[in-house]
């Protein structure tokens, strides 16, 4: 069987989009793909009051949620406005943005009444955060990923919140077991994930103190094939460079279904804050998805180490029962990313380390 899965967990995908294609091979149709709004989040978004800020908009997953976040409000019919602020260090994101309706407002949100001059906002979505380059700066991710958080809880005290957290506040997981859902205790290995875990913390205080609503979202893996954990396989599969077993297992989740589920978690923001884990719903064997990319790409895996007997991995259970199966599957993924690799498509050179186990970033 050409699709990798091992242990499924609660969810098979649901009904593809229609029109996917069959390859991706430019930008443009990527980010056509990545920002196409689903009925249900048309929906979601119809419901919506007020205007929408997103904090930390020129990362990764920053301008496609934007921009998917406009056309959804467009498809509505709503006239709510889409404020983007961040550093942009590339002042192409922030050009690409504002070409689509989205206004955008260049901060350091840690400087000085830097946030006071933001305008109000109904609905955050907060996605400022440091991981790499923690190591030997531990002081920086930790004013980053914990004060900065208290910071815009208590100026936007009267707001919906969505905050992007991460898997690595669970502690690893025994692969043959089911995997850690929202109820079971935290773990973070390091202080990058420790840092994280301080961020959720912060937002359920201020959550809980002025009655401050939100969604503290647990993602683990979203997938472009710019960057993510199956382009850093598959590009050393075709480089014929070895592929590192000893953490076995991941779970992954298209990039695009991950920003929808983002956005519709505004209409689930709760004090205390709703915690949800975001993900795919199966743990996924790295070595098989590696023989699966060799078979498209023509090339054979080079592995090396053994898989370790535990992993950081993720329950989507939650998600999967507030917002159904996925869109984008598996087996999409592997197609595309192949394709992607193989017409060498450009990326943004950010490898995930998802092969990290110590918490060293």
């Amino acid at each position: 069987m050409d699709t990798p899965r091992s242990m499924p967990n609660v969810a098979q995908e649901g009904d593809p989009p229609a029109g996917l294609p069959a390859r991706i091979e430019t930008v443009a149709q990527l980010d056509d793909v990545l920002t196409s709004p689903s009925a249900s989040l048309v929906r979601s978004l119809s419901a919506l009051k007020g205007d929408l800020l997103i904090l930390g908009v020129a990362g990764k997953m920053g301008p496609t949620l934007a921009r998917l976040a406009r056309r959804g409000l467009d498809a509505a019919g709503s006239r709510s406005r889409i404020v983007g602020v961040a550093r942009f260090g590339e002042r192409a994101v922030r050009d690409q943005l504002a070409e689509v309706g989205i206004e955008t407002v260049q901060a350091d949100l840690l400087a000085p009444g830097a946030l006071d001059r933001l305008p109000d906002a109904a609905n955050v979505v907060y996605m400022a955060g440091r991981k790499f380059g923690s190591t030997g700066n531990e002081e920086i991710t930790w004013t980053a990923n914990t004060f900065l958080p208290g910071l815009v809880a208590r100026r936007y005290a009267d707001a919906r919140i969505v905050v992007l957290s991460t898997g690595n506040v669970y502690p690893f997981t025994p692969v043959a077991g089911p995997a850690p859902d929202e109820s079971q205790p935290t773990g973070p290995v390091g202080e990058y994930a420790q840092s994280c875990l301080g961020r959720e913390r912060v937002f359920e205080y201020f959550s809980r103190q002025n009655d401050t609503p939100c969604v503290l979202v647990r993602l683990c893996y979203a997938i472009d094939l710019r960057y993510g954990v199956l382009l850093d396989i598959a590009r050393k599969v075709s480089a014929g460079q070895p592929i590192d077993l000893s953490q076995g297992f991941v779970n992954l989740i298209w990039q695009g279904d991950a920003n929808e589920a983002i956005l519709r978690s505004l209409e689930f923001c709760a004090s205390p804050p709703l915690v949800m884990n975001l993900t795919g719903p199966d743990n996924l064997s790295v070595r098989q998805m590696a023989d699966a990319l060799g078979r498209r790409l023509g090339k054979q895996p080079i592995f090396e180490s053994e898989e370790q007997p535990n992993a950081l991995l993720v329950s989507a259970k939650r998600y999967c029962q507030l917002m159904g199966p996925l869109r984008i599957s598996l087996e999409k993924m592997l197609d595309w990313v192949a394709g992607w690799v193989q017409i060498g498509g450009p990326t943004l050179n950010k490898p995930t380390h998802y092969e990290v186990r110590d918490g060293d970033f």
